[in-house]
């Protein structure tokens, strides 16, 4: 199994007072399909996973089945936390449900110090879901956990039977090329980093995991259909409008802006939770005001 195309990082949709809206989840897909988006990569960083509770994410979990049901839209529960056996039956219910597939990151405070403890850590995770294809979900950045990757491919498949790739948001792009390669590129290896997707795929990558797919998935469909075409001036053009564009969410605070510009394409998944601040009302104006001149608007037609 491998997952092409783009896949998007959703958001978590909160009411107003803070709470889940599950009955936002639907939107979503539904927007995601028009898309053309292949697949969804819930409770990740994206969705706030260690700000929500154990129930919270089995609640989207359900959700998300529920709504992708009778649809080509596949379902990727990331069930990683600091707690191995919160981890443990999330895997479990996630298997119940029925999930294309599930990750986990490396635990972000009490962390790994060798490589075989992260390996034995996936493992316990990945054995409460046997018969479920399982990721390892590299961020290095925001876990602090740093190892190698084509170590891991090379040592965890004796231990983590049904391992089937990483979901690689680092910015090695030589690992990324070993990890590949692996095993005579037996395994999946989704890049997560948006505005280098471009570089992943010159390298050999077939998919790609990020959050801006959810608002700004034209770019990219032009972005990979250029770069197929051989027209690679065209995928770098698309690339840089991905640079620009996340650039200027960046300086909003990026995921907090990125929730607005949800809420600007009709999608209302409300402000992310604490610490992450909220965007004021007049923040959330300017924010239109500069995609606008941008060229946003007109670049996701």
């Amino acid at each position: 199994m491998k997952l092409k195309g783009l896949i998007a990082a959703t958001h978590t949709p909160f009411d107003s007072d803070g709470a889940l809206n599950l009955d936002i989840v639907e939107k979503q897909a539904n927007h995601l399909l028009i898309n053309k988006i292949t697949a969804v990569f819930i409770n990740g960083t994206t969705g706030e996973c260690h700000s929500l509770t154990f129930e919270e994410r089995l609640q989207l979990a359900r959700r998300w089945m529920k709504a992708t049901k009778g649809t080509d839209l596949k379902v990727v529960v990331h069930i990683g936390s600091n707690c191995i056996a919160d981890s443990c039956a999330l895997a479990a219910e996630a298997e119940k449900l029925g999930v294309y597939a599930i990750a986990t990151m490396a635990p972000s405070y009490f962390k790994p110090i060798a490589l075989d403890d992260l390996i034995n850590w996936c493992a316990k995770i990945a054995s409460a879901a046997p018969s479920t294809p399982f990721y390892f979900y590299d961020i290095p950045i925001l876990t602090g956990v740093c190892f190698s990757m084509p170590e891991f491919l090379k040592r965890a498949p004796e231990k983590i039977p049904n391992l089937v790739g990483i979901k690689f948001t680092n910015s090695d792009l030589m690992s990324y090329q070993l990890c590949l390669r692996a095993c005579n590129w037996k395994f999946d290896i989704p890049y997560g980093t948006d505005e280098w997707l471009l570089a992943a795929l010159s390298l050999g990558g077939k998919g790609g995991v990020g959050s801006s797919y959810n608002f700004a998935a034209p770019l990219y469909h032009r972005l990979i259909n250029s770069f197929l075409a051989g027209d690679l001036e065209k995928a770098q053009t698309e690339q840089f409008r991905s640079v620009e564009l996340i650039k200027l969410l960046s300086s909003y605070g990026y995921l907090t802006a990125s929730k607005a510009v949800m809420g600007m394409l009709g999608i209302n998944v409300g402000a992310p939770r604490l610490p992450i601040r909220s965007l004021t009302s007049e923040q959330i104006k300017q924010l239109r005001t500069d995609l606008e001149q941008l060229g946003f608007f007109n670049w996701i037609k």
